[in-house]
């Protein structure tokens, strides 16, 4: 190992999707030099493997806002069938079949206000929704 193979995996390490050219312009080789090294760092066991860091989708559950959200669905939407696509909405908590006005009463977690005008967009023309009533929990 030399400063090259340090430098290359000191950029690998960063972005390990980096492509050979454009290590080889931070380092100085060519395309195929490159390539070669990375290569054989991996053949002779310095690099070992790479990884995909994925971000939390679960939502904390001290953090953003919980509302809740009642629901009136369409005249031709089947209350199963929403219920079905409501229970593959990350956002959606809970899902409670109710009497009165509304068809359904959803509890929701989202992160800021532009997140809870997206999902009551989405409930409305994926969801099978005609009209909706939100109310924020303060506590």
């Amino acid at each position: 190992m030399d400063a090259i193979d340090d430098h290359l995996l000191e950029i690998l390490s960063v972005d390990g999707r980096a492509s050979f050219s454009s290590i080889g312009r931070a380092v100085g080789l060519s395309t195929n030099a490159t390539a070669a090294r990375i290569r054989r760092l991996e053949r002779d066991g310095v690099i070992v493997g790479y990884r995909a860091v994925l971000a939390d989708e679960r939502p904390d559950p001290a953090a953003g806002i919980e509302a809740f959200v009642d629901v009136r669905l369409a005249p031709d939407i089947e209350s199963d069938d929403f219920l079905d696509w409501v229970q593959r909405q990350p956002l959606v908590i809970d899902a409670a079949h109710v009497t009165g006005p509304y068809d359904y009463l959803l509890r929701i977690r989202v992160r800021d206000m532009p997140a809870l005008d997206g999902l009551l967009r989405l409930l409305k023309s994926e969801g099978g929704v005609s009209q909706t009533q939100t109310r924020i929990a303060l506590r």
